[in-house]
């Protein structure tokens, strides 16, 4: 599978964003797709996922209340929705994809990745 992560850009604090990442080649369904990222000068962290329904998610403790990750099988695209945007949000977003059983918070339990998108909060 191939992935596309789209929709960064620069927000003010307290403000919104949705990333999107579009998925190519194989079965969307069969895969649990996840949501990591790498602020500036930090190791790449789990910020959530969602399993193959669609029906399960899973959050990092930060972002925890904040941001919404979701999916539209019909468009093969997973999506994340941010809200409440703090400084310590900015960094690289990346999505990824993983045949394993949801859910799934390790970097190497993926083993698919697109592209990083930016993010920067400004304070």
């Amino acid at each position: 599978v191939q992935l596309q992560a789209s929709g960064g850009g620069l927000v003010q604090a307290g403000g919104s964003l949705r990333l999107s990442c579009a998925a190519s080649g194989r079965s969307f369904s069969s895969y649990v797709m996840g949501w990591f990222r790498q602020g500036p000068g930090k190791e790449r962290e789990f910020v959530a996922a969602i399993s193959r329904s669609g029906g399960s998610t899973t959050y990092g403790d930060s972002v925890k209340g904040r941001f919404t990750i979701s999916k539209d099988g019909a468009k093969n695209t997973v999506y994340l929705q941010m809200n409440s945007l703090k400084s310590e949000d900015t960094a690289v977003y990346y999505c990824a994809a993983t045949q394993k059983s949801f859910p799934r918070w390790v970097i190497s339990e993926y083993e698919y990745w697109g592209q990083g998108t930016q993010v920067t909060v400004s304070s």
